[in-house]
């Protein structure tokens, strides 16, 4: 095969595996897919690297990422198939990746239609009294304060009871999971050391950890498991180990 093929075997690949990643998207910005093998490598069965490069990254409706890299070596392969131009492993692949999730993007899902129908109706104690709350809006906020950075939210709620409306504020840092599969948010701490229900607090943290879980991120035959996170003003950044069993076909 000349190195004429190979390059044109290289994009056919590229655009075919691009095309198979973008069917497990409901939107997407960018997505590049770069693909790096040579002939005789390829005979044998295996891609020496696959790159996939992705701006606005939308999964599941309302759980988008700023941006996706992955990057995959020493790749085992169907060699048939991969000439056909279909990626199939003959055994799983590790990589790495890396995850940009802005405050717009935490905001969106945080205010989904999904998420604010579990978020209606809560009942809980305020002051020691039973009351059924409505959350209207959730703000969250990435700040890079101290050395690991802070999660702020603010959380708009109605007492159904009364017609009140309240707005709950706390900081939180964000952790890394024991289980290396999201973020977990722990360290409270209120504004002036005002609590107004332990039991709101614990519901909107819990979906925080929902939405900071990146099993929701994953793409058929693609699990990330998080090694570090890193807090900057508006963007959190999420550094992962990549292990792919299967590449998804389109």
């Amino acid at each position: 095969m000349t190195q004429q093929k190979a390059g044109f075997g290289e994009q056919a690949l590229n655009k075919l595996a691009e095309v198979a990643l973008s069917t497990q998207l409901d939107e997407v910005e960018k997505l590049e897919v770069q693909v790096k093998t040579d002939p005789g490598k390829l005979a044998q069965g295996e891609l020496e690297s696959l790159t996939i490069d992705g701006d606005g990254l939308v999964i599941q409706e309302d759980l988008r990422m700023e941006k996706m890299e992955m990057q995959i070596s020493s790749i085992a392969v169907n060699p048939w198939k991969a000439l056909m131009g279909n990626i199939e492993l003959t055994q799983p692949a590790e990589g790495t990746a890396r995850v940009v999730l802005t405050e717009a993007d935490i905001n969106r899902a945080f205010n989904s239609e999904s998420l604010s129908d579990q978020m209606r109706n809560l009942s809980i104690f305020i002051d020691g009294k039973p009351l059924t709350i409505e959350t209207l809006s959730v703000d969250c906020h990435l700040l890079a304060e101290g050395k690991e950075g802070k999660v702020a939210l603010d959380a708009k709620i109605l007492l159904r009871q009364t017609g009140e409306t309240r707005v709950v504020s706390f900081t939180t840092t964000p952790r890394v999971s024991a289980s290396g599969w999201g973020v977990s948010l722990e360290d409270i701490q209120y504004p002036e050391g005002k609590e107004l229900s332990p039991e709101l607090t614990k519901v909107l943290m819990q979906k925080a950890s929902e939405i900071l879980n990146l099993r929701n991120f994953e793409m058929e035959g693609i699990s990330l498991r998080i090694h570090q996170l890193d807090v900057d003003t508006g963007k959190l950044t999420l550094q992962a180990e990549a292990n792919v069993t299967q590449f998804p076909s389109a």
